[in-house]
């Protein structure tokens, strides 16, 4: 293998990867946009999302339709990947409970108030 062969491949996987970042994370955008709420994770969780979703979209689309001509940076393989971001999304929110809001403000606000009552009891027994 040549040294001019070993740049071509390394230039051709740096631009595949670059690709893969960049519309991974307007997927992913798409999807926080779609889905209301506060969202979690910042750019590289957006991106990530977004891959992931891509990953997961393009391969449900394979996976129930064999002869589907899908190529995940594509028209469809965008619709696809926002539906899977939107997915993750779904079910991380799910999971992590963000969905289901148990009180309300105002049970918060009384629980955030005793939290710094007794911490600041807690400093003042330790200065004391």
């Amino acid at each position: 293998m040549s040294e001019v062969e070993v740049i071509e491949i390394v230039r051709n996987s740096l631009n595949e990867l670059l690709r893969w970042v960049g519309f991974g994370t307007l997927a992913g955008l798409a999807a926080k946009a779609i889905m209301p709420g506060r969202d979690p994770g910042g750019a590289v969780g957006t991106m990530l999302m977004g891959i992931g979703g891509s990953v997961i979209g393009c391969g449900v689309v394979l996976f129930f339709w064999r002869e589907a001509q899908i190529d995940p940076i594509s028209g469809k393989g965008f619709v696809a990947a926002t539906l899977g971001a939107f997915t993750l999304l779904f079910f991380y929110r799910l999971l992590a409970g963000s969905f289901f809001n148990e009180g309300s403000v105002h049970d918060d606000r009384l629980a955030h108030r005793s939290r710094r009552r007794s911490r600041r009891r807690r400093i003042v027994e330790d200065v004391i």
